[in-house]
């Protein structure tokens, strides 16, 4: 296989009905039945596996329904503390074959394959071969990998053979490989552009790849011109290792009651303070402004905007300026039914610059401490241990194994 071949590589690992499949690896027991996950209220299917796809479930089809077409199935409430862990086990294993992974999304990632044949005297489809194995033998689900010279190749290919299949498209193959998909199934054109195309005599993905480049940016504007790059070979789209910054991070929810409780009302924000300062933390974030809100019982909100004093992540400084925000916004008498805490101006923690009296340092007491609440209740379940105040807050547990009230170090 020549240099030519290769001009760049990068691989799609695509992991196959993600939730059926980390269901089935929990409870070897389900394995050969059709398996079916359910929103949170069991109201419709939201993940399914393919054999029971087979028996004409859909993602969105009622519960009701699903239960008439496959009575034999297994329908389950959703765990997705349980999904994340194996994502993340699963994203382990692919850097130990690269450095460079995009986590694309909870179930599927991009690797640079660039230079790793040399590493370890392997071709791409060993690699892939390998990767695949790997992540079934460690968490007994399937993956399906595809390679190639770009982003968009790449996953085209890791859909090609699914489920647990690989697919390798070298630059010689993509002619050959393109002229055996729908334009519809390249990634971004969606049943109306598949549709706009097709008028124009634009069927296969081979035909958009020879497309004029003017009638694309006419038809779909700059995204068809670099989707046809992409599908010539010529990578356009780089990897994203560090995920964008968010705007805004929330932590809000209905009480579940009505309340005119000030005692209450503290207790919940403190557990959406506690439930931000976590997320915060183990995404190494700072937030600079806070915007707090109280819901009525008339479903009207009253807002506040808050500044902290600098850049932070530290549940002590949080939960004070949240505090004495509803000192501000709470009216004795008025009854409420929910509330929230909004983080905004954030920024990465290894941007912040260090500020004048040492008061970032002292925070990292407070960081240390969140870091060890987390890693705590990933391993015995959310809220294993918390503030004593958000004990008091009924319905906020998944019911962990204990809990231990958190001393606040000052």
């Amino acid at each position: 296989m020549s240099i030519a071949d290769w001009p760049s590589a990068i691989a799609h690992v695509d992991c196959d009905a993600f939730y059926a499949s980390c269901e089935a690896a929990r409870h070897p027991k389900l394995r050969g039945r059709p398996i079916c996950v359910l929103s949170n209220h069991n109201a419709m299917v939201i993940a399914k596996s393919y054999d029971a796809r087979a028996l004409g479930i859909r993602t969105g089809t009622p519960v009701w329904e699903a239960r008439r077409m496959a009575p034999h199935a297994a329908f389950l409430t959703p765990d997705f503390r349980y999904y994340g862990q194996i994502s993340q086990q699963m994203f382990s294993i692919l850097r130990r074959y690269s450095p460079v992974v995009e986590v694309y999304s909870i179930d599927e990632g991009f690797i640079d394959f660039n230079g790793i044949r040399q590493l370890w005297k392997k071709t791409y489809r060993e690699l892939a071969d390998e990767i695949r194995h790997a992540v079934w033998h460690e968490l007994g689900i399937t993956v399906s990998v595809g390679v190639s010279v770009s982003r968009t190749l790449a996953k085209m290919a890791s859909e090609h053979h699914k489920p647990n299949g690989v697919t390798v498209v070298p630059v010689q193959a993509i002619a050959t490989f393109l002229a055996e998909l729908g334009v519809g199934e390249i990634p971004g054109i969606g049943r109306s552009r598949a549709a706009l195309l097709c008028r124009k005599d634009i069927r296969t993905a081979l035909q958009f790849a020879r497309a004029d480049e003017r009638l694309l940016q006419r038809l779909i504007g700059r995204h068809g011109q670099m989707l046809r790059h992409e599908l010539n070979g010529r990578a356009i789209l780089t990897l994203e290792c560090e995920p964008p910054l968010p705007k805004s991070m929330a932590k809000t929810a209905s009480m579940g009651r009505i309340s005119e409780k000030r005692r209450v009302i503290a207790a919940y924000l403190g557990y959406h303070a506690l439930r931000l300062v976590a997320d915060l933390v183990a995404k190494q974030l700072l937030v600079s402004r806070l915007y707090l809100f109280l819901t009525l019982e008339s479903f009207e909100c009253r807002g506040l905007e808050v500044g902290l004093d600098l850049p932070t992540n530290s549940l002590k400084r949080i939960n004070g300026a949240v505090h004495h925000a509803l000192g501000r916004l709470f009216i004795e008498g008025e009854r409420y039914r929910g509330c929230g805490v909004v983080a905004t101006q954030l920024q990465r923690e290894a941007h912040a610059q260090p500020d004048l009296f040492g008061l970032m340092r002292e925070d990292l007491r407070q960081q240390q401490l969140m870091q060890a609440v987390n890693a705590i209740n990933r391993r015995f379940g959310e809220q294993a241990i918390s503030t004593a105040q958000v004990r008091t807050v009924k319905g906020c547990s998944v019911g962990p194994r204990f809990r231990y009230p958190l001393l606040l170090a000052s």
